[in-house]
């Protein structure tokens, strides 16, 4: 019974550590090229690999390794780990590549703004040459 105790005060303390460094997380904001037009709710469909186009333009999402983390938990709802799973499935099955990995805010902005169907997320509010989608 003691025993059963610690570990449920262990269990707890490692649940209620967990949820206050979520809290902490950043936002996260998803901007694209102007070309790009669509709606918030076809974020996550993008970077699952279900939605490649809007209207005729053929999108190019683009992970941003500084902000993936708060990315994949805040809007995908999904850990890192799952992420790669369902992308090497998708590789597979479907043939598609999963998203390019850029490592920083700004590599990813210098993408955004060359790159007609660009799709990405940052960790600060987007500056000239790429829209806001969606702030989280």
């Amino acid at each position: 019974m003691r025993s059963t105790l610690i570990f449920l005060r262990h269990l707890l303390t490692a649940l209620l550590l967990g949820m206050g460094t979520y809290a902490m997380a950043g936002d996260v904001y998803v901007i694209a090229h102007p070309s790009v037009k669509l709606t918030p709710e076809f974020i996550r469909d993008i970077y699952i690999g279900e939605k490649q186009f809007s209207g005729d333009l053929r999108l190019v999402p683009v992970d941003n390794a500084s902000a993936q983390e708060d990315f994949l938990g805040k809007v995908l709802k999904l850990d890192p780990s799952r992420y790669a799973n369902l992308w090497v499935k998708k590789s597979f099955r479907d043939a598609l590549n999963p998203p390019s990995l850029r490592s920083s805010d700004k590599d990813v902005l210098d993408f955004v703004r060359k790159t007609p169907g660009a799709i990405a997320y940052v960790s600060n509010p987007p500056s000239a040459g790429a829209i806001l989608i969606q702030k989280y």
